[in-house]
């Protein structure tokens, strides 16, 4: 029996698993992750806490399981991407990483944009120009850090970042370097012309590394820190969202997963490369497919912040029924139908896709003295729902069809977020049991990695359809009319948004 075990690190929490190669989940451990931000459209994260978290959890995942170090065959770690950590000369991060999702560089995107016409850069890099990007980011950096800029060597993702912790090596998993803007998609490699968009130097750029890569071996530094045996292997790792969708059985065209995690990740499973600005690209895990797919900036991160900042009542009634501040208020709301009036736009850190638009803010609509916490709520878990059916909405007018609906990660557990999906969508959404979050589809890469797992397609062992929710024909009928609603609020505030951005503060 061979073991292996995967590493998740990320935006709300670190999470490890130990699996076996025969379809079995034998462990699972998480640490929480506190997100920064400082200032407005900011979003850090601390690399230490990421690392403090895996040698916690791989400690308590040997001693939960039983296994001993020397019986883990292999180590894989995914992550949430493109997450930019600056390294000195020595491999130690600089500074605090900026996320994925933050959006501070608009100032830098537009200098960015302004070297290439947006259809040059799509053929080029497959996507468009957004503030994920890498590249303005880095401008940030040399332009308000430039002591910090200076000592960088390197520049890495989340996972990567573990990886190298674990191994010494520095690389960047492929997903990562497609989704930077510095990719040439068509030979997958950097290319000039992207990098000089952002006057960077190619030595800044780790080695791009396919997932199941192994490239290096636990030290002896990092075996004394998570208790894993020095010497083995680890492979390069992959994007989160990308593993979770793999998780899914998300492999036949139209295969579409929505991932409640603390962004809202939208893959649609595909046998070809789907360009559109509105858009971003991945490879799938399994090679030769891709997973065009959408992020908005906030989805669980958002509910968070409800919940942190409205939610002392609410804290205090869950504690008392015994239950989650989020499964109270999902069990409070449940008789709070479509027809309440509230709309909530969750635009707490900009939106990525497919609006591209940093200035976006959240913005609550409709309240009057009838309204309490739980119509906050519903309006909060329409939102998100909403967004993802904006990106559903852009792949049907680029002719891709959606047919299977998966649902994966921690928000997946609530029935109302899923009977609000399958009713706005007007599909079928089954959600993925077993599924303990992308830590397992990294532990699945390392087992291929190492040749330990064959096939691609044993995947299936380790997860299982649950429940489908369908959609119910009265709450679809509303719901496609306060999503008109919704949709028509931004158009309004789209132009006012950067006036009040204007304000600072």
């Amino acid at each position: 029996m061979a073991y292996f075990l995967g590493l998740d690190i990320g935006t709300t929490s670190t999470i490890g698993i130990v699996i076996d190669d025969a379809g079995h989940s034998l462990g699972v451990e998480s640490r929480p992750v506190t997100l920064y931000s400082d200032h407005a459209n900011w979003s850090e994260e601390e690399p230490d806490e990421w690392w403090g978290n895996c040698g916690d959890i791989c400690r308590a995942l040997l001693a939960k399981t039983g296994i001993g170090p020397g019986d883990i065959a292999a180590v894989g770690v995914t992550g949430m991407l493109p997450a930019v950590i600056l390294l000195d000369e020595m491999g130690r991060h600089i500074r605090r990483s900026i996320q994925q999702n933050d959006a501070r560089a608009t100032a830098q995107l537009e200098r960015f944009r302004a070297g290439m016409s947006q259809a040059h850069f799509l053929a080029r890099a497959g996507t468009g120009y957004s503030q994920q990007l890498v590249g303005p980011k880095l401008m940030w950096l040399r332009e308000h850090e430039p002591d910090n800029f200076a000592r960088a060597r390197h520049v890495v993702g989340a996972s990567d970042y573990i990886t190298g912790r674990l191994t010494g090596s520095i690389h960047v998993e492929h997903n990562w370097a497609l989704e930077s803007g510095f990719v040439n998609l068509a030979t997958g490699t950097y290319d000039d012309h992207l990098m000089a968009l952002a006057d960077i130097s190619p030595s800044l750029l780790a080695p791009i590394r396919k997932s199941h890569d192994v490239v290096g071996a636990i030290t002896a530094a990092a075996a004394t820190h998570t208790g894993l045996k020095s010497g083995t292997p680890v492979v390069a790792g992959c994007a989160d969202h990308v593993a979770s969708a793999f998780l899914c059985g998300a492999s036949r065209n139209g295969d579409l997963v929505l991932k409640f995690g603390g962004a809202g990740d939208i893959l649609l499973s595909s046998d070809k490369p789907v360009t559109d600005t509105r858009l971003f690209l991945d490879y799938h895990i399994v090679p030769g497919l891709y997973f065009p797919n959408g992020c908005m900036a906030s989805s669980g991160s958002f509910l968070n912040w409800v919940v942190a900042n409205w939610g002392g009542h609410a804290r205090a009634q869950a504690e008392a029924a015994g239950l989650s501040v989020h499964r109270w208020l999902d069990r409070e709301t449940a008789g709070i139908g479509a027809d309440s009036q509230v709309l909530f736009l969750p635009y707490f850190l900009g939106e990525k896709t497919p609006l591209n638009d940093p200035n976006a803010r959240g913005t609550l609509v409709g309240l009057g003295l009838n309204h309490d916490m739980r119509h906050v709520w519903r309006a909060a878990l329409e939102g998100v729902v909403f967004g993802f059916r904006h990106h559903v909405e852009t792949f049907h007018e680029l002719g891709l069809e959606t047919k299977r609906v998966f649902a994966a990660d921690g928000g997946a557990a609530s029935d109302l977020w899923l009977q609000i999906a399958a009713d706005s969508l007007g599909k079928p959404v089954t959600r993925i049991d077993r599924h303990p979050g992308s830590c397992l589809g990294a532990a699945f890469v390392a087992g291929i990695g190492v040749g330990a797992i064959k096939d691609w397609s044993a995947i299936a062992d380790y997860v299982a359809a649950g429940r489908t929710f369908t959609p119910d024909s009265g709450a679809q009928a509303i719901l496609d009319h306060k999503y008109r609603l919704w949709r028509d609020l931004y158009r309004r505030l789209r132009d006012f948004y950067p006036e009040l951005v204007g304000l600072g503060g």
